[in-house]
């Protein structure tokens, strides 16, 4: 598996992408689900540091909208995504 998704940061990054409802979120927005989903605040720095990470490694695709920056998931973050969830599943063993 690709170094970027053993963040776990990475990881949910990615699935708060997948969950968005019109397939894209601003950093802002993103960073703010992630702070709830984790009941703490995140670093800055740190955040973006890991979203610029992914979107250098094209998982992530990022798009300038007026003033925010807004983030979606490429086919190739979507896929590595699916390679994830499938081996938690069997993992888990839920065939």
């Amino acid at each position: 598996m690709a170094k970027w998704l053993q963040s776990g940061r990475r990881r949910d990054i990615c699935i708060l992408l997948a969950a968005a409802e019109d397939g894209e979120l601003t950093g802002q927005r993103l960073k703010t689900r992630l702070e709830s989903r984790y009941d703490t605040r995140i670093d800055p720095k740190s955040f973006y540091g890991a979203l610029e990470a992914m979107v250098d490694s094209g998982f992530v695709a990022q798009r300038t909208d007026g003033i925010a920056d807004k983030y979606s998931l490429t086919e190739a973050g979507e896929a590595r995504l699916r390679e994830q969830f499938e081996w938690m599943r069997e993992s888990l063993g839920e065939a």
